[in-house]
């Protein structure tokens, strides 16, 4: 716990909280880093801090909260009485503002060593993460509670890299290619009418995989907009993979898939080629055309949100 903490650096490092839940209540003027994994934590009362939390199973819940910058991996996330947070968010489910005001979020852009096996100790899979898709509880008709952070920000402008001693040793990168969450855009307005969707399934080079299939697509100027992990049944793989499901529920069997949305002009042909070329022996799933790929894309992503409770 950290209580009533004024003008300080604190933090946990690597395996220091080691699942535990964690308190921070009444701190001012803080820069607080949770390098570790946990169960659930609660922020009360703080105020004008920055604040990073590695992956926490369960929920993290703010309440009274006012002008913090937080960097924070979660499997719920909930806001009470807070004002002025801005808050790059991996959240599993829908993330929840209830009673708040002047809230901005971006996606989570983070690296450190240790960063991913926190992710599976946690049980929050990297490409889950509904971070722009906020419920506010209580609306005020007229007033919008929160928004979206502007794409270009940076997170070290927001969450400083730690300078004290302890903590100056974890090997921190906020550098966007490096994040261990793949960056999305998200609610944002799409770029252009062009969507696609590629789907990897599961075997020992899936993440891998869909790293280098995202890294190749960026790098060519395309836009990734969503990811998800998600288990497909064999009576459920035809609404995703339509004609093409025989060749496809085999492997759905090895375990959950992997999909991504890309969008930009040419988006399904690129997508294509670069399937050909750089993954000629691993079975992928690629929209065929531009007309089929949004109704792939639909399709998928309302049969996710269903098995994930959306």
């Amino acid at each position: 716990m950290f209580s009533g903490l004024k003008d300080e650096t604190v933090g946990r490092l690597p395996g220091k909280v080691a699942g535990q839940q964690f308190v921070l209540q009444e701190c001012e003027n803080c820069n607080i880093y949770i390098f570790d994994h946990s169960a659930t934590i609660t922020i009360d009362d703080c105020t004008n801090c920055r604040i990073f939390l590695g992956p926490i199973k369960g929920s993290v819940f703010f309440r009274d909260c006012k002008d913090c910058k937080c960097i924070v991996a979660c499997q719920q996330f909930r806001t009470r009485d807070c004002r002025k947070l801005e808050v790059f968010l991996c959240c599993a489910t829908q993330p929840i503002i209830e009673s708040s005001t002047g809230m901005k979020f971006g996606c989570f852009q983070y690296y450190y060593p240790e960063l991913a096996l926190q992710f599976k100790d946690a049980g929050l899979s990297i490409f889950n993460n509904t971070w722009s898709n906020i419920h506010d509880f209580t609306p005020v008709s007229g007033e919008n509670n929160w928004s979206l952070l502007p794409e270009d920000v940076a997170v070290h402008d927001f969450v400083p890299l730690p300078t004290s001693e302890e903590l100056k040793g974890v090997r921190i990168s906020t550098d966007a290619t490096r994040s261990i969450i793949p960056i999305t855009r998200g609610q944002r307005r799409k770029s252009s009418d062009e969507s696609c969707l590629a789907v990897l399934f599961a075997g020992d080079y899936t993440t891998a995989n869909a790293r280098k299939l995202i890294d190749e697509m960026t790098g060519k100027g395309f836009v990734l907009v969503q990811t998800k992990e998600v288990s497909v049944k064999a009576e459920d793989a035809q609404r995703v993979f339509q004609q093409r499901v025989s060749e496809f529920i085999p492997l759905l069997e090895k375990g959950p898939v992997v999909a991504l949305e890309f969008n930009g002009d040419g988006a399904v042909e690129g997508c294509r080629s670069i399937v050909n070329e750089v993954f000629s022996g691993t079975k992928i799933f690629v929209s065929e055309d531009k007309t089929s790929a949004s109704r792939d894309v639909d399709n998928f992503y309302n049969f996710a949100d269903m098995q994930m409770g959306m």
